[in-house]
């Protein structure tokens, strides 16, 4: 048997978006490769979501290329996002992850048993006949990361996870991205919060008004910053 064929590294080659004569993202070069988290930072509007999604493979770029494991196109079956506010359907939570195994082609005999597992790997055992949609915020994300895995994901794209949740939920989320990122999925994650990114980046990528302009191990980012504007947005002045 052949093994499956990886989508990293996913390469970005001078690619921009625009929208309504916007630029959204400008002439951006990033490759992502296996290894520790990348976090995305920077202010908001910088372009982290809509690095997200041209990565995942929701939108095109208006120019550049994007290559995922040397391919311009796969079927992304490789790939899982999940957003800022997950959509949950009017279903149990359990039900939520075995319709997203039946997309998956798992077969029916083998759905509950694997949501299970999920459900028990993202601490939500005890809710699963709960109706999605009566969970709490930090649950739902619980959820939406488990229902992310049901595909199996090689890259995890995470968008601002955790912006709408308390501190206790802010750390459960985190915890669970350490050790889904300790399995070997390839974890990007854009965050606004600096401490988030120092706990959980292998490395950060700082981007502004659509421009990636500083990448560098989390280590050296916070120490030894190699821009002004990186230095101004660690010392929590307004960067625009």
């Amino acid at each position: 048997m052949h093994a499956p064929r990886s989508d990293l590294p996913i390469v970005l080659e001078d690619v921009s978006i625009r929208a309504n004569d916007v630029t959204i993202l400008d002439r951006v070069s990033l490759d992502l490769v296996p290894g520790a988290p990348t976090i995305l930072i920077g202010p908001n509007g910088a372009g982290k979501s809509a690095l997200i999604r041209l990565a995942m493979g929701l939108i095109a770029p208006a120019s550049g290329r994007i290559t995922w494991g040397g391919k311009t196109a796969t079927d992304g079956r490789r790939r899982a996002v999940v957003f800022q506010r997950p959509v949950m359907l009017r279903r149990s939570a359990a039900a939520n992850i075995t319709y997203a195994l039946k997309l998956e082609g798992i077969p029916r005999d083998r759905r509950t048993e694997r949501a299970a597992g999920l459900l028990d790997q993202v601490g939500l055992s005890n809710l699963a006949e709960r109706p999605a949609r009566r969970l709490s915020s930090g649950e739902q994300q619980r959820l939406a990361l488990a229902r992310a895995l049901a595909c199996d994901p090689e890259v995890l794209f995470l968008d601002e996870p955790t912006a709408s949740l308390d501190p206790a939920a802010t750390k459960a989320v985190e915890d669970l991205v350490r050790a889904i990122a300790q399995t070997g999925v390839k974890i990007v994650m854009a965050t606004h919060d600096l401490g988030q990114a120092r706990r959980l980046a292998g490395d950060i990528v700082f981007l502004l008004r659509g421009s990636v302009r500083e990448r560098a191990p989390v280590d050296k980012f916070f120490s030894s910053p190699a821009t002004t504007e990186v230095s101004a947005f660690i010392r929590g002045d307004i960067v625009i």
